[in-house]
């Protein structure tokens, strides 16, 4: 698990009044895991800036794993795996408490009593299996309603495929994909290049392959970034 934090930009964003008028979208990057709250909670941050701001963007996620040692088959409650992770017995509710309070205040219903952990190894090629399918996006926010809201098991080839199944992908090419192991590569990839831009902890965005901010940001935060990005293509266009 990681904790949100300060945003790490430079140049510091500025509000700024522009039109999105005419300009190419903006690049976003997003390092980021499926066992990760803050994950989806800043998900839904960022999506609340978009909304705001009507700024086109263009989104790719990218893998990103806490707990790459975790197997496939976690015996044991929320509690268990926190303390694994480092937290002391004390510690693991009041921060549940505050997770679930942040998931809720941006309209998600996070249930640990469900919640199955898992390698999240299978998952992120099913998310690269479905970016090669043009539905990246989609997938992300399937298998993490089903993560955190929903208690489905998210590290076995056949509840993933399930999973695309629902978002109208074919089940059979997502299995075979996932039995193959056939993104495994991209996954490693992805964290690979984390590693070199020093990313430690998620969710992580970069914006325009130049700005990189950490954690599950304010909209605002998110949204002044925007702004100043599209105000910048807007003057390179002229």
């Amino acid at each position: 698990m990681t904790t949100d934090q300060n945003v790490d930009l430079t140049p510091t964003p500025t509000p700024t009044s522009t039109s999105s008028a005419g300009i190419d979208p903006i690049r976003v990057d997003v390092w980021s895991d499926i066992a990760c709250p803050w994950c989806y909670i800043g998900k839904r941050k960022f999506e609340r800036a978009l909304t705001e701001t009507g700024i086109p963007v263009e989104i790719e996620y990218h893998a990103y794993e806490l707990a790459p040692d975790l197997p496939e088959e976690f015996e044991g409650s929320e509690q268990d795996y926190l303390e694994i992770r480092g937290f002391t017995a004390d510690q693991v509710q009041p921060l549940l408490a505050r997770i679930v309070a942040a998931a809720k205040a941006v309209g998600l219903d996070f249930d640990y009593d469900i919640l199955r952990h898992t390698n999240m190894l299978k998952g992120h090629q099913l998310i690269r299996w479905a970016k090669a399918e043009g539905r990246q996006l989609d997938m992300v926010e399937r298998i993490l309603a089903a993560h955190f809201e929903e208690g489905r098991h998210v590290g076995q080839d056949k509840d993933l495929a399930e999973l695309a199944a629902e978002i109208g992908l074919d089940r059979e090419k997502a299995l075979s994909a996932l039995e193959e192991g056939r993104y495994a590569d991209d996954v490693r990839a992805d964290e690979a290049r984390a590693r070199q831009l020093g990313i430690q902890s998620v969710p992580f965005y970069v914006f325009e392959n130049a700005y990189g901010v950490a954690g599950a940001q304010d909209p605002a935060t998110f949204a002044d970034i925007l702004r100043q990005l599209a105000e910048k293509k807007r003057e390179a266009s002229q």
